[in-house]
């Protein structure tokens, strides 16, 4: 069983912000492959099914960004399942120019809340997270108020083809592995159109 958790905050106020590039990435990848989330006593929504016969778990904390980790590590010791290599955590960044994608088997949390709150709550840096570009606002704008921001009509293209080339990466992770998923798409920039 592999467990893919999309960041975000629940509630439709927070649906089509840039903080809920995790959400958004999951959702895609549930619809595509044909699975429906339902509530879990874990502080997450969930969906189990399985992509060319792995087995997979998507997941959404419920929790908001900055708790996260209580739900991802809810259901890592629910289903018994090892981090380093069995968890892929989606998020915005913040420090990536909008549709850039990058692929990393471990790390700090780079000044991401969710990523800082899962690190705490698993006591490790050891696990894959894809890390979804949203860029960072201009002068006038503080960091908090861009990221609870929507998507604006000229970025909404852009947001839609890195959403495709996430949901991608997340299977090609799950059924190739992460160095071929971190060759193929680390790099990637849905602006200049290029096929992963």
């Amino acid at each position: 069983m592999k467990l893919v958790v999309g960041l975000g905050n629940p509630g439709r106020k927070y649906e089509q912000t840039r903080h809920n590039v995790g959400f958004l990435v999951v959702d895609y990848l549930a619809r595509q492959e044909g699975l429906t989330f339902s509530r879990s006593k874990f502080c997450a929504l969930y969906a189990q099914g399985s992509v060319d016969g792995r087995a997979l778990l998507l997941a959404k904390p419920l929790t908001y960004m900055n708790l996260s980790g209580l739900a991802v590590s809810g259901l890592a010791r629910r289903y018994k399942l090892d981090p380093e290599h069995d968890l892929l955590v989606v998020s915005d960044d913040l420090d990536l120019p909008l549709g850039r994608l990058r692929l990393r088997r471990c790390g700090s949390h780079g000044g991401q809340r969710g990523l800082e709150s899962i690190i705490g709550e698993l006591g490790s840096e050891k696990f894959t997270r894809l890390r979804v570009g949203i860029g960072r606002p201009g002068e006038s704008k503080d960091a908090k108020e861009y990221v609870l921001s929507a998507f604006d009509s000229l970025e909404e293209p852009i947001l839609d083809e890195v959403i495709l080339a996430a949901a991608d990466a997340v299977r090609t992770w799950l059924v190739q592995g992460p160095v071929e998923a971190m060759n193929r798409f680390n790099g990637y920039d849905a602006r200049e159109g290029r096929d992963p």
